[in-house]
C-alpha cells in the first residue's frame, strides 16, 4: 500500500538520523512538505545520513534540539505541522550504560518539551513516536531461561503469565533492560498521557530492529558488515564480535518507515502498534550469512574450544519456533532451541569454506551488562492496517555489503566530514 502525502507538512526530529534520513527521502518523493529539526554544527558540514540520502536541498531545517523548549516552539511554529514523527533520540543502547542521565534527559525530558511545545501552541498535527523493542525487554522464552534468569537476577517481574512469552504482541510485558529502553517506556508513556489527558493525537511504534546501508558503524549488522568487507580486502585477518547467541527481528529499512506512515495516517490515536518482520535472526547466523554473501560458501563451523561443530549452519530449516513457522538457518533453530550456545569460554569460532578457514574472536569487551536475549515480533495488529514485511535478510545484508564495497562508502562511517556548508533555513 502506498501512501500519497501530496502537499502534507510534516515536521521530523532526528532527521540527520539513520532512520529520519530516509523517512524524509521517502516522504519527499511522495509529495510532502517535510521540515527537520536539526543542531547547528559548529564545522558547518552536511550530516552524513542527510548527504547520503540526497536530501539537503529537498526540505527546509529548523534549528533546534529537544533540550530547548523555546526552539522547539520555533520549530511548531515554522513548521506548522500535519504530522510530527519523533525519532530523535540517544538510540545506542551500550552509551545508555555509560552516559545514563545523556539518555534520560534527551529521550525522557526532551520527549516530554516536544509534547509541551504542541500543547501549548495549541496546534493539532498527528505525532508519532518511535518507541522500541527494548522497552519489552527480558523476554521469556523457555521454562529453562525462566529457571536460570531467577537464579541470575533473584527475581523476574513481572512474572510470566504464560512461557513462550513469544512472538512479542503489544501486550507483552516491559522488562526492560538497559537505561535506553527505560528512557524509551518513559517517553512512551508520555505520549499516551498527553492523548488521555489533554487530547494531543498520538501515536506509538514499537519497532524491532531495523537496518540497512548506511547504518550506524556502532550498530552490530555494521560491525559485522563492514568488517567482513574488510576481511576481503585484506585490511583484517579476523572477525571481533559480542555475544552471537541474540537473536533479533531484523527488518529493512525501507520497510520500517512504510510502517511508520501507515501507522500515523491509519493507527488509532492513543494506541501502540508493533513494527517488525515476524522472524527472528541470531547474530551469528546473520554474521556467518554476510560472509557468504562475500562469496564464501560455508561448509561447517566449529568453536576454538569445547569442541562444538555444526556441519551445513546455514541450510534451509522452515520447522515450527514458538508456534511460528518462518524460513531460517539450521544453526538459528539449534540456537533458538537451545541445543546448542557460544559464549566467551569458547574463545570464537572457526568458519570452514571452500577456500580459507575464517576466524570469528569473541571479544569480551563487546559483550553487554545486561543482554536480551530475542526479539520476535507479533506484527498482526499492525497488518490489519495493511503493513506487508517485503524485504528479506539477505535483502538487509546486500545493501549493506554492497554500500561497504562501494569504494566511496569505505570510511563513510567513520571519516571526517568533506567540509561542505549545511543548507540554510
Amino acid at each position: 500500500m502506498i501512501l500519497k502525502w501530496d502537499e502534507s507538512r510534516v515536521l521530523i526530529t532526528g532527521v540527520s538520523g539513520f532512520v529520519g534520513s530516509y523517512l524524509a527521502r521517502n516522504l519527499v518523493d511522495k509529495g510532502a512538505n517535510v521540515y527537520g529539526l536539526i543542531r547547528r554544527r559548529a564545522d558547518g558540514a552536511i550530516p552524513k545520513n542527510i548527504a547520503h540520502n540526497n536530501i539537503e536541498d529537498s526540505i527546509t531545517y529548523v534549528e533546534g534540539s529537544l533540550e530547548d523548549l523555546p526552539g522547539l516552539t520555533h520549530a511548531i511554529e515554522t513548521a506548522e505541522p500535519d504530522y510530527i514523527f519523533h525519532l530523535a533520540a540517544q538510540s545506542f543502547v551500550p552509551r545508555s550504560f555509560s552516559h545514563p542521565l545523556e539518555t534520560a534527559h534527551i529521550n525522557g525530558i526532551g520527549t516530554m518539551n516536544l509534547l509541551e511545545a504542541v500543547r501549548q501552541n495549541e496546534v493539532d498535527p498527528v505525532m508519532l513516536f518511535a518507541g522500541t523493542s527494548e522497552e519489552y525487554g527480558l523476554v521469556i522464552s523457555s521454562e529453562e531461561q525462566y529457571t536460570l534468569l531467577k537464579t541470575k537476577y533473584g527475581s523476574v517481574f513481572p512474572e510470566p503469565s504464560r512461557i513462550p512469552e513469544l512472538p512479542i504482541s503489544e501486550n507483552n510485558p516491559f522488562r526492560p533492560m538497559s537505561p535506553y529502553a527505560t528512557s524509551k517506556v518513559y517517553g512512551e508513556f508520555l505520549f499516551r498521557n498527553y492523548f488521555h489527558t489533554y487530547g494531543l493525537k498520538t501515536l506509538v511504534s514499537r519497532s524491532f530492529n531495523h537496518e540497512g546501508a548506511g547504518r550506524g558503524n556502532q550498530f552490530v549488522t555494521s560491525v559485522i558488515t563492514s568488517q567482513v568487507t574488510q576481511l576481503n580486502h585484506g585490511e583484517i585477518d579476523q572477525i571481533s564480535i559480542g555475544n552471537v547467541n541474540a537473536c533479533r527481528d531484523w527488518s529493512h529499512i525501507d520497510d520500517i518507515i512504510e510502517g511508520y506512515q501507515l501507522i500515523a495516517r491509519k493507527g488509532q490515536h492513543g494506541d501502540v502498534y508493533n513494527v517488525g518482520s515476524n522472524r527472528t535472526t541470531s547474530v551469528l547466523s546473520y554474521l556467518l550469512s554476510s560472509i557468504e554473501a562475500s562469496g564464501h560458501t560455508i561448509h561447517a563451523i566449529s568453536t576454538v574450544q569445547n569442541e562444538k561443530h555444526v556441519k551445513n549452519p546455514l541450510s534451509s530449516d522452515k520447522s515450527s519456533i514458538f508456534g511460528v513457522s518462518f524460513e531460517k538457518p539450521l544453526i538459528d533453530q539449534m540456537i533458538l532451541s537451545d541445543e546448542i550456545s557460544f559464549g566467551v569460554e569458547d574463545k570464537g569460532i572457526l568458519v570452514k569454506t571452500e577456500g580459507p578457514e575464517i576466524r570469528i574472536q569473541f571479544d569480551p569487551d563487546r559483550f553487554r551488562p545486561s543482554e536480551v536475549p530475542i526479539l520476535f515480533s507479533d506484527i498482526t495488529k499492525i497488518q490489519h492496517l495493511g503493513y506487508q514485511v517485503r524485504h528479506s535478510i539477505d535483502d538487509i545484508i546486500r545493501d549493506q555489503m554492497n554500500f561497504f564495497m562501494d569504494s566511496a562508502n569505505r570510511c563513510y562511517l567513520t571519516c571526517s566530514d568533506d567540509g561542505k556548508k549545511s543548507p540554510e533555513k
